[in-house]
């Protein structure tokens, strides 16, 4: 393990990203908090990466079977590239949050292998909502289908870099939470979101209204996990594993809702 100390490069960030957020397999050469800070910051690199994928999946079904077994197809693509690391992580939060105990009782809950009433339900309404919003876009034409997949999925890493910020505490000692928690500075998330925003627009060029609805879908799906943030912090002191999943999970389902709203 590298020293803390010295500045990571954007290439062991990156492989740090890859590794701890989806399936595929790389070489994590640094695991420390300098390497934690490019991750997170180029979080949304992954965004895009498992985003495509899940677009080109979810294009391909619905040009064989229709927009709802390919929204289905993109939800269940974007899970496997991640284990469902986002979703348990969505499920643990709800059950931490409904048990209405002191934050040590919650957090342990939170650790829990099993996933409890709040879990269930809210890992229902959120896969619902996700899947009837991409069956609307899939149901308008393909294109806008996958560009939905692609905007979800990158906005949903960009709050990872907004949760990580310096003025927000791990919860816990130990644990991929703590590695990361307090590393990315306001300039590096925001300098991140706007980016990721701009190159999710520019497969919507040629249609003026997605090059516009597309970035700022993104920006009101971020922005949808803050509340979720703030709580989670308040309740519990400061950020998880599973705090991060949940607000990636809610900027996802966030993203979507706006481009339903949006038309």
């Amino acid at each position: 393990m590298a020293d803390g100390g010295e500045r990571a490069t954007w290439g062991e960030g990156l492989r740090f990203a890859f590794g701890t957020l989806s399936v595929l397999r790389v070489r994590v050469e640094r695991w420390d908090r300098a390497a934690a800070a490019r991750a997170m910051t180029a979080a949304p690199v992954v965004g895009l990466v498992l985003g495509a994928i899940a677009a080109g999946a979810g294009a391909l079904v619905a040009w064989r079977a229709g927009g709802l077994l390919a929204a289905v197809t993109a939800v269940g693509v974007l899970a496997a590239l991640t284990r469902g690391l986002h979703l348990d992580g969505l499920a643990d939060v709800a059950d931490g949050l409904g048990s209405g105990k002191p934050a040590e009782d919650a957090l342990r809950i939170m650790k829990q292998s099993d996933i409890g009433p709040f879990g269930v339900l809210t890992l229902l309404l959120v896969l619902l909502a996700q899947v009837a919003a991409l069956a609307g876009q899939f149901g308008q034409s393909t294109p806008r289908g996958a560009l939905a997949v692609l905007a979800s999925a990158v906005a949903a890493r960009c709050a990872l870099a907004w949760g990580c910020l310096r003025s927000v505490p791990a919860a816990r000692p130990g644990g991929l939470g703590a590695m990361v928690a307090s590393t990315v500075t306001p300039a590096a998330a925001a300098t991140g979101t706007l980016a990721a925003a701009l190159l999710v627009a520019a497969p919507g060029l040629f249609d003026g209204w997605s090059a516009l609805r597309l970035p700022l879908a993104v920006v009101l799906g971020v922005g949808c996990a803050r509340p979720l943030l703030t709580r989670c912090v308040r309740r519990f002191g400061g950020i998880t594993g599973d705090v991060l999943g949940a607000t990636a999970e809610t900027a996802a389902t966030g993203t979507l809702f706006a481009l339903a709203l949006l038309g």
